[in-house]
């Protein structure tokens, strides 16, 4: 997306895996959806309900965030930039793409 710092879903998995960077994973996708899986690690915040947590987010931290495809994801990353948080990513594609490409979810 346009504006916005990305991620793949590789990347991610090699950033989670390396372990050597503290991030935070939120999936702002609904609870139905959530209950079909989701990245082991990740902390759940509907899209809608993000303007009442985003003070919770981390400031000290990449806040990576991702829905089912990423575009509302992407949003989540404009509405925390507007905010002031710097320190955003999608992962492009969201969960469909992290499932095509093999990796776990729980």
């Amino acid at each position: 997306m346009y504006g916005i710092n990305e991620i793949d879903a590789d990347q991610l998995q090699q950033l989670l895996a390396d372990g050597e960077e503290q991030v935070e994973l939120i999936d702002v996708r609904s609870p139905m959806e959530v209950a079909q899986g989701a990245i082991p690690g990740a902390r759940h915040i509907p899209l809608h309900l993000l303007p009442l947590q985003l003070n919770q987010l981390p400031t000290d931290r990449k806040v990576i965030f991702y829905c089912r495809t990423g575009a509302r994801s992407g949003q989540a990353c404009l509405f925390a930039g507007g905010q002031g948080w710097q320190n955003t990513i999608n992962l492009r594609g969201g969960i469909v793409a992290w499932v095509q490409r093999g990796h776990a979810i729980a």
